[in-house]
């Protein structure tokens, strides 16, 4: 398998089309659509179905870009056992995280683990849990910091705070004066509340949705957006409620508190904080610290 094939294949693949793979590869349309060709014509079979938009894989394409994707896996590996050799503890982390979680765990980790592995960058891609997983599938990202249940055998899940789902809830809106704060409650009890709510692709929408259909719920939901903070402050502004993880709000329900919390009852396949790596990837000695780290944090 030729590496520049291989590469020409995947961005296609990736891009959905011969025309955006040719932009971001830099080249010509006429000599990507000759390179895959080339590829093809080596493979004995076509790889591309060129009659779908966007552009799909033929049985045949679906073998190679698997193996494309296991010999990428395979050079990277050795590049990290040969760095090692050396003892000299330099590379790259390319990190999977999302902006939230960024603020909530970088000022932390990022001073720790530079004063352990001052040579050592960490890449950051800035995603949703919704994509980060398939990014380390194909070898984008190395580590993905993110919230979800394990679900794909070729990944390693390995946890670092299990998560509760919590209501919090302004302190004028009708539930909050009805039920004592920090009592454990089923998400009926808020049918008739404003809600604020994460984005669709949100591991804390999903179960929320679930939870709707489940009990025959439509409540108003008046303000979509895709931070858990940008909520927080909403819900501490009106009298709205917002579900998300505990490890993101206050749960001690202090007489200065903004808002009020409940505990969500009856959340089936919860989602936990997990660090995702493939499991053929080869830990270097810097990556098994940042997981320590992140352990510690």
């Amino acid at each position: 398998m030729n590496e520049k094939h291989m590469q020409y294949v995947l961005t296609v693949l990736k891009e959905g089309s011969f025309t955006n793979a040719a932009k971001k590869l830099y080249v010509s349309q006429p000599s990507l659509s000759q390179i895959i060709k080339t590829a093809e014509s080596n493979l004995g079979a076509p790889i591309f179905d060129r009659s779908t938009d966007p552009i799909t894989l033929t049985p045949a394409g679906q073998l190679y870009v698997e193996a494309a994707r296991q010999v990428t896996t395979i050079s990277t590996n050795l590049r990290k056992q040969v760095e090692e050799l050396s003892k000299e503890e330099f590379g790259t982390i390319r990190l999977g995280i999302s902006v939230q979680r960024g603020m909530e765990l970088l000022p932390e980790l990022y001073p720790r683990f530079k004063k352990r592995f001052p040579h050592v960058g960490l890449e950051l891609h800035e995603q949703g849990s919704a994509t980060m997983e398939k990014s380390v599938l194909e070898g984008e990202v190395g580590i993905a910091l993110l919230t979800t249940f394990p679900r794909h055998e070729e990944l390693v899940y390995d946890l670092i705070q299990e998560e509760k789902l919590v209501l919090i809830v302004n302190r004028e809106c009708e539930l909050a004066k009805r039920i004592a704060p920090g009592t454990p409650i089923d998400i009926l009890e808020a049918r008739d509340e404003t809600f604020i709510s994460s984005q669709s692709g949100h591991s804390v929408r999903t179960i929320q949705d679930s939870l709707f259909i489940t009990r025959d719920m439509k409540p108003k939901i008046d303000l979509v957006t895709i931070s858990i903070e940008v909520g927080k402050h909403v819900v501490a502004a009106s009298p709205v409620v917002m579900a998300c993880p505990d490890s993101y709000v206050e749960t001690d329900n202090s007489p200065d508190s903004a808002y009020f919390s409940y505990p969500i009852l009856g959340v089936e396949n919860p989602r936990h904080f997990y660090a995702c790596y493939r499991k053929d990837m080869y830990l270097t000695k810097y990556m098994k610290g940042f997981l320590e780290i992140l352990h510690e944090i």
